[in-house]
């Protein structure tokens, strides 16, 4: 969740939506995002909106502690079931996202997804995810995160080697992650993600390959892996300004993106979107499809994001503002946007472009079309999809995804 808030119109206090928002509805899927922003500590490269025990001292007080956050989030979701009406669609995915979602009690996090139930219900088959920090849980915390209805664990595991995860800031010990795998199937989660960061400074190339031979061994079934982004204002910006660590160039990203598709699809594990593996169709993450493919889902919690029918808006940043609104009986949301039809359709094109199903050449302008030509000459787009009326990438295309889809939105 960024930690930066564009601007936008502001939201009435009864987070009323639009009529046009709410028509047909049912005829799409909806899903919920759960923010916690509760961290341990700060990871130097995250600027994501979060927040240490530290910097909530003396910000919030009790409308800032984690101990009542439940209780707050469980208010937002009431005040979701207002807003949506008689919206008849059950809930299809779940994702308790963070900060570090686990700092908070099992018996909180199944509290917020039992909320969900009760103000909406849950589809049967429905993805109820969590992401976990691996030094958060024991198997105690999983079994009872089970027994409540989560059904699928995402474990930030960034890499196996020392050297890197002190660069990141990270506090579990290697080989930590590799054995919440084995608890999470004991607990009886069939479906486990682990996370992975490459590009990170002082990462060789032997460094990645023994994070990814690590977390394959582990067994997962789905893996995520995304090239080290440095935002500025974070704490790894500041050490590589200093001339501290060094910057890692876009080339090494492709070569570890490289490495990564090689192992990966070796194993099993088939790319389903640019940063994202999984062993079947079963196992890929049907909550972020629901992001990319333009779905509706309601964020709960500060800072968290919200789309429903062309509509999107976010709450309010700091724990305590965001409980205070709804302890006043007000939305938290901070703005919103009215999406054009237009600016819907430049989004399908970036987001869906990085799928592994591509988009529709109808989607695309004359010039877009041009450029999805010159894309197909150039080995970046597949010719068999193509000639069906679908851009999808090859895997030199997925390298370049970013250059691509600035071409093909014209």
């Amino acid at each position: 969740m960024p930690s930066a808030l564009p601007d936008g119109e502001s939201v009435p206090d009864d987070g009323a939506l639009p009529a046009a928002a709410l028509a047909g509805a049912a005829e799409r899927p909806l899903g919920f995002y759960l923010h916690v922003p509760y961290c341990a500590t700060r990871c130097g490269y995250c600027d994501f909106n979060t927040y240490t025990a530290t910097e909530l001292r003396g910000t919030g007080g009790v409308l800032a502690s984690r101990d009542n956050y439940a209780d707050t989030v469980v208010e937002e979701i009431r005040l979701a079931r207002k807003v949506l009406g008689d919206d008849p669609r059950e809930v299809r995915t779940v994702f308790v996202g963070g900060g570090t979602p686990t700092l908070l009690a099992a018996g909180d996090l199944v509290r917020m997804l039992g909320a969900i139930r009760d103000e909406f219900g849950l589809a049967p088959d429905a993805e109820i995810t969590t992401e976990a920090n691996p030094d958060s849980v024991d198997p105690a915390y999983l079994a009872t995160l089970r027994e409540g209805g989560f059904n699928r664990l995402s474990f930030g595991m960034q890499s196996a080697k020392p050297h890197v995860l002190q660069i990141l800031d990270r506090t579990h010990t290697p080989g930590r992650p590799e054995a919440c795998v084995a608890e999470a199937r004991a607990a009886g989660f069939e479906h486990v993600n682990l996370d992975l960061i490459y590009g990170t400074p002082g990462e060789s190339d032997d460094d990645w390959r023994a994070s990814l031979e690590a977390a394959l061994g582990a067994g997962p079934d789905h893996i995520s892996a995304y090239a080290l982004i440095v935002e500025e204002g974070t704490q790894l910006a500041r050490r590589i300004r200093r001339g501290e660590v060094p910057m890692t160039d876009d080339d090494v990203h492709a070569d570890r993106y490289l490495i990564a598709e090689e192992l990966l699809t070796a194993a099993g594990l088939h790319w389903y979107e640019v940063s994202n593996w999984a062993t079947s169709d079963a196992a890929r993450c049907l909550h972020n499809e629901l992001y990319w493919r333009g779905a509706d889902w309601w964020g709960a919690g500060p800072g968290a994001h919200s789309h429903v029918g062309g509509v999107r808006w976010w709450n309010v940043k700091h724990p305590g503002a965001y409980a205070a609104a709804l302890a006043a009986g007000r939305t938290p949301g901070a703005g919103r946007e009215l999406l054009t039809d237009e600016d819907r359709r430049v989004e399908r094109i970036l987001l869906e472009l990085r799928l592994r199903d591509g988009v529709p050449l109808s989607l695309l302008k004359p010039a877009g079309l041009a450029a999805a030509g010159r894309a197909l000459t150039g080995g970046l787009l597949n010719p068999a999809p193509y000639a069906e009326g679908r851009a999808t990438l090859t895997l030199r295309g997925r390298l370049l995804a970013d250059a691509v889809v600035r071409d093909l939105v014209d």
